[in-house]
């Protein structure tokens, strides 16, 4: 029971160092990340070097390839785009292989005590704290597969007889074996969710001599099917590109373990040649030490198939992107709905929390979505401002009742966008709650500071549309006088002033703000409130030279000060999302 613990904290140990690496690189190089994702993807060649890169970098083909379908989810990545970085992901990953590797083979104890010392020194130290949890995971790593390595030599699976006896009962050679530890490793990977866990007992099993060399490859070879089960699991409530990217990861690992199954004796017994392992050497033919010593060697025979294998899968399925993508879109077909009017979270996707910089990023392009909605909102506003304009005296009943009928469902839209608006709100504030537990950066948490901020505004620009949809319903179903021209005219003036701060904000919120003028919002806000204490002035005179009564210069007004307020909101969203104040310029 000692040695079973030893073996489970160990692999747990191996688990949360490499998380916590993987953690520490993506909060240092976050925003990096996501720009050299979006400029290094230019062709396909390009796609694939950075999946390595990046792959390689934080030490897990998980992180790029949820990071890549959350990509593809937000449309800042096409669908060929990240195919070519998942399938340099799969490339990237091997390192973590050849890391392990060598834990299993050779003492590094120290080098985790190193990681330890100088880890929780940075750790402390503010400005390099995630340098030093990076150094803490390795080391965390490092000290995992240690106790691995001593915990195997402790098993000594290699003179255990049940084991041995059990190993021994599958046909090497035959296909059906092959397959068999395919799907357990695949299974293995699945319910664990690491592929590195599995690797780690697919090396201590082989480097005890305990398990035959072309069974720990099928588990190999079935660890790259199960870990396409996560990327597929995050895909499941992104949008149907997503969706694709994640079915044409699987289809990658697929295909390869289907072409290494025709040649898969010839190409194992390769691999063993390169290392310098004996495959065809049995424990009764030599002597014990020359046995292990040539067992040991497994380590790196697993390693070296690892990457040429997905090397070789690379080289062939990288001239076949574009039929790959018709074939995903063929296998999944867009749904027929209309996402305009149903209220569901477009670039979140839940049950899958990633680093707080994704988080932030899919939350940013939720909001940039908030955003265009509130305009069109507006758009219809001014729709139903031109519908109650409509002449209907003198006009069949027909004809009226078709203006009633056009008029109640455009304010019935305005309505849903409302409640739309409001639920967007709480989602998006909820989401960011869960982001604000994480341990984030000073950066990470002024940008949720912010977009809270933002998103409240949004919702009040909502509540200012509805508020207008709802005065001119109540002016049009009471049956009262229509404004006259001029009243229009000003009217349709400052609603293309504020539709106008609606057009800037949105340019803010899908650009990058080192490219806006936050002038530009400033000096239409300040025309929107001259204009509004214009009309407010003039309207007095109106009213008292009985223009129209003064009910209707109430209507009138509520009008004009909704505009005046809604660019107040516009103003505030773009002070959050620039991170200034007006009288702060």
């Amino acid at each position: 029971m000692l040695i079973v613990f030893k073996l489970l904290g160990s692999l747990a140990l191996l688990m949360f160092g490499m998380k916590s690496m993987s953690d520490a690189l993506q909060k240092m190089a976050g925003p990096q990340l996501r720009h050299v994702l979006g400029a290094m993807t230019t062709n396909r060649f390009t796609g694939m070097l950075t999946g390595t890169v990046v792959t390689a970098s934080v030490q897990s083909s998980t992180a790029t390839t949820v990071m890549t379908v959350s990509f593809v989810n937000a449309g800042l990545l096409t669908l060929a785009q990240a195919i070519s970085v998942i399938m340099g992901a799969n490339i990237g990953t091997t390192l973590t292989a050849w890391i392990m590797s060598a834990g299993m083979s050779f003492d590094i104890s120290i080098v985790s005590y190193v990681g330890f010392f100088v880890g929780i020194i940075l750790i402390y130290m503010k400005k390099h704290r995630y340098i030093g949890d990076f150094l803490f995971g390795l080391g965390l790593l490092l000290l995992g597969l240690t106790t691995l390595r001593m915990t195997g030599n402790e098993m000594d699976l290699g003179h255990n007889e049940t084991v041995l006896n059990f190993f021994s009962s599958f046909d090497t050679g035959s296909f059906w074996t092959t397959l068999v530890f395919l799907i357990l490793g695949g299974v293995l990977t699945f319910c664990v969710q690491s592929s590195a866990a599995v690797m780690a007992i697919t090396m201590i099993l082989c480097s005890s001599g305990a398990l035959p060399i072309y069974q720990g490859i099928a588990l190999v070879l079935g660890e790259n099917i199960g870990t396409t089960i996560t990327s597929n699991l995050a895909a499941l409530s992104a949008n149907t590109q997503a969706r694709r990217a994640a079915l044409a990861h699987m289809f990658f690992n697929v295909f390869g373990v289907l072409w290494i199954l025709i040649v898969f004796h010839p190409f194992v017994k390769m691999v063993c040649g390169w290392v310098g392992y004996d495959v065809d050497m049995t424990k009764d033919a030599v002597t014990p030490e020359v046995f292990m010593a040539n067992a040991t060697k497994l380590t790196f025979v697993l390693a070296a198939f690892h990457t040429t294998f997905n090397v070789i899968n690379a080289g062939i399925l990288i001239w076949f992107i574009p039929q790959i993508e018709r074939f995903v879109c063929w296998v999944i077909k867009p749904k027929k709905v209309d996402e305009e009017e149903d209220f569901r979270l477009h670039f979140i996707t839940a049950g899958f929390m990633k680093t707080p910089e994704l988080s932030v990023l899919e939350a940013q392009k939720e909001i940039q979505s908030f955003s265009e909605r509130m305009q069109r909102m507006f758009g219809m506003v001014q729709d139903l401002l031109n519908i109650s304009k409509t002449d209907r005296s003198g006009k069949a009943d027909k004809n009226k009742e078709k203006i009633d009928q056009e008029f109640n469902k455009l304010y019935t839209r305005i309505e849903k966008y409302e409640s739309i608006s409001d639920n967007m709100e709480l989602e998006i504030a909820k989401y960011l709650e869960q982001v604000s537990d994480a341990h984030l950066s000073d950066e990470t948490k002024a940008k949720i500071r912010a977009m809270l901020r933002e998103i409240s505004e949004l919702e009040s620009i909502g509540d200012a549309c509805f508020n207008m949809g709802r005065t001119i319903s109540r002016k049009y179903n009471a049956k009262q006088d229509h404004f006259n021209e001029r009243q229009y005219s000003h009217l349709h003036q400052m609603m293309g002033l504020t539709d106008n701060a609606l057009t800037q904000m949105n340019q803010l919120m899908s650009g990058r703000k080192e490219a806006y003028d936050v002038n530009r919002t400033f000096n239409i806000e300040n025309e929107i409130n001259n204009f509004r204490n214009q009309l407010k002035a003039q309207n007095i005179v109106d009213i008292n030279n009985h223009e129209y009564t003064y009910a209707e210069g109430t209507v009138y007004m509520d009008l004009i000060n909704e505009c005046e307020k809604l660019g107040d909101y516009v103003v505030n969203v773009v002070e959050a999302r620039m991170g200034t104040r007006q009288r702060d310029l």
